[in-house]
């Protein structure tokens, strides 16, 4: 049997807020989207820098943290873009299931594919929703929503436990008419455990500098956290 191997940005061992519980976050390096508010732009090429590691040598890190996680707690694998790794994820995937370690996929939905196979070891997915319309989708990230939608099809019909989530950026789409539109879109979608708001924040910009790549949100303040919060109520008023 082949060793698989994936390329590693960087890993978190007692993540917070990637999931449920204590986890141990694993941030895959490559990523399609080009947001303009991404604060990890040091992930986005595949190539980039990063650790080479095989699935068995990194589910055996994962796995000494196991009496640390709990029943709510386990692996995240988040990015960059987990699903553009899809072989070395799935074997990841496989390999932590065997453990009995709690999975969660912390994704933009935008891949290489084979999401029904790498959904059957998944127990979570939180899903980024970066914008439910199309053109605005588009001038967000550089890219057209049916990517996006190819893997929502997949998540919606495999039944997998549903986090969305989505970024509010001032004068982008911190208003009534867009979060009225995200609420429409969630209730098409059967199975949403919970929907967060989270407010766009600057910490990722100084990366930009020192890459040398243009920051196109320059100027614009962090989300009010307060408003940000009742623009959450009324996502999810009845």
């Amino acid at each position: 049997m082949s060793v698989i191997y994936g390329n590693v940005n960087s890993i978190e061992t007692m993540g917070l807020v990637d999931g449920p519980g204590i986890r141990f976050v694993v941030f895959l390096q490559g990523c399609k989207l080009r947001c303009k508010y991404c604060h990890n732009p040091e992930t986005w090429d595949i190539n980039g820098k990063s650790q080479k590691i095989s699935a068995k040598e990194l589910v055996e890190k994962i796995e000494r943290y196991k009496s640390y996680y709990g029943s709510d707690g386990g692996v995240t694998f988040s990015g960059g873009e987990p699903l553009l790794q899809p072989e070395f994820l799935l074997e990841c995937l496989k390999l932590c299931k065997e453990r009995g370690i709690n999975t969660a996929l912390d994704t933009a939905g935008v891949g290489f594919g084979n999401y029904k196979e790498i959904l059957k070891y998944v127990d979570l997915v939180i899903l980024d929703i970066k914008a439910v319309d199309e053109f605005e989708y588009k001038e967000l990230v550089g890219q057209p929503i049916k990517y996006f939608n190819e893997f929502l099809k997949d998540v919606r019909e495999s039944g997998n436990k549903l986090w969305l989530r989505q970024v509010i950026v001032s004068g982008i789409n911190d208003d009534k008419e867009h979060i009225l539109k995200l609420k429409n879109f969630v209730k098409r979608i059967k199975n949403v455990a919970k929907v967060e708001l989270l407010p766009y924040k600057t910490l990722g910009v100084h990366k930009y500098q020192d890459l040398g790549i243009n920051y196109r949100l320059e100027g614009i303040e962090e989300m009010d956290e307060n408003k940000c919060k009742e623009l959450e109520k009324l996502l999810k008023e009845k």
